[in-house]
C-alpha cells in the first residue's frame, strides 16, 4: 500500500479523479489518503485542531489510518510507502525520522525538513497568512518557539532514519527552498545513511513541466517496486527533455544509474 498524503496542509482529499491514485493503482498497490486534522472542508474545529500539531496529532492521525487499512487486511504492515508532495513531503519525513520502524520506505516531494528555516523562508506573496503560519505551525522568532520547531523537524531525527527515502525538488520552489532538501540529504550523508535525491532546476513547488513530471514517476515506481515488489516500467527513454539531476543515490533505484542526464550523477 501507499499512503499518500495530500498537502498544504490546509487542503483535503475529496471524491473523483485523482491520476497519482490512478496509477499506483495500476501498478498494483492499494492506495490511503487522509484528511487529517488541519484539513480544510470539515469546519473551523477540524482544521484548527492541526494548530501547532505538525509531527505530532496530524501524523497520529496517519498512524491510525495505517492500522486500520492493517486491520482491515487492505495494508501489510511491512510493505507500505509513505509519501506525498509539500506538508506530505514534510510527513514523509516525519514517518522516517519519529516513527522510524512504521513505513518500508518514504517518498518526499518538495517537503520541509526543517521547520526553523521553514518558516525563517516564507515568500514574500504569504506575508498577509504569515501570522496564521506561526499560529498553526510555530513562532520562529522567539528561542522558545524555534526549540519547538526544532523538535518538530524531521532534520533533528535524522540518526533515526533506517528505511530508504527518495527526496524529488524544484531548485525554484518559493514556499519550500532548495535548502529544506539539500540540509536532510547532506545530514544523511554525513551519517553514511543512503539516500536518493532528484534535483530539478528549472521547476518550483511541484513539477509543471510534463517531460519531468514523467521522469519524477518513472523513478518513483522503479524505487516502490525495489522495496514493494510492485510492477513498472523500466526508466528507458523517460528521462528525455527532462531537466533532472540525479544529485545522489542512482544505483539505489533499479536501472537509474544507467539513466544519462543533463548533470553528472551521483552514487
Amino acid at each position: 500500500m501507499v499512503l499518500w498524503v495530500h498537502g498544504g496542509p490546509w487542503y483535503r482529499d475529496s471524491w473523483g479523479y485523482e491520476p497519482v491514485h490512478q496509477w499506483l493503482a495500476n501498478r498494483g498497490y492499494a492506495v490511503l489518503s487522509v484528511n487529517y486534522r488541519g484539513s480544510t472542508g470539515f469546519g473551523k474545529a477540524f482544521v484548527n485542531a492541526g494548530n501547532r500539531e505538525w509531527a505530532g496529532k496530524m501524523h497520529d492521525d496517519l498512524l491510525d489510518a495505517f492500522e486500520w487499512a492493517v486491520k482491515q487486511g487492505i495494508a501489510d504492515r511491512d510493505e507500505t510507502c509513505i509519501a506525498g508532495g509539500s506538508y506530505g513531503g514534510f510527513a514523509t519525513l516525519v514517518g522516517l525520522t519519529f516513527t522510524p520502524k512504521t513505513f518500508a520506505c518514504g517518498v518526499d516531494l518538495v517537503g520541509p525538513s526543517n521547520l526553523v528555516t521553514f518558516m525563517k523562508a516564507i515568500p514574500p506573496y504569504w506575508k498577509p497568512f504569515v501570522e496564521q503560519m506561526r499560529k498553526r505551525v510555530g513562532d520562529e522568532h522567539t528561542e522558545e518557539g524555534q526549540a519547538f520547531l526544532m523538535s518538530r523537524s524531521p532534520i533533528a531525527k535524522v540518526d533515526a532514519i533506517e528505511r530508504p527515502l527518495l527526496i524529488a525538488q524544484g531548485a525554484n520552489d518559493p514556499r519550500v527552498k532548495q535548502a529544506e532538501a539539500d540540509q536532510i540529504v547532506t545530514a544523511m550523508l554525513g551519517k553514511k545513511i543512503p539516500v536518493t535525491y532528484l534535483l530539478y532546476p528549472d521547476e518550483g513547488h511541484g513539477f509543471a513541466r510534463p517531460e519531468n513530471n514523467l521522469s519524477f514517476f518513472a523513478v518513483m515506481e522503479a524505487f516502490l517496486a525495489k522495496h514493494l515488489g510492485g510492477r513498472y516500467e523500466p526508466i528507458g527513454k523517460a528521462f528525455e527533455g527532462s531537466s533532472v539531476e540525479v544529485r545522489e543515490g542512482a544505483k539505489l533505484v533499479p536501472g537509474l544509474a544507467d539513466i544519462r542526464t543533463a548533470k553528472p550523477t551521483a552514487d
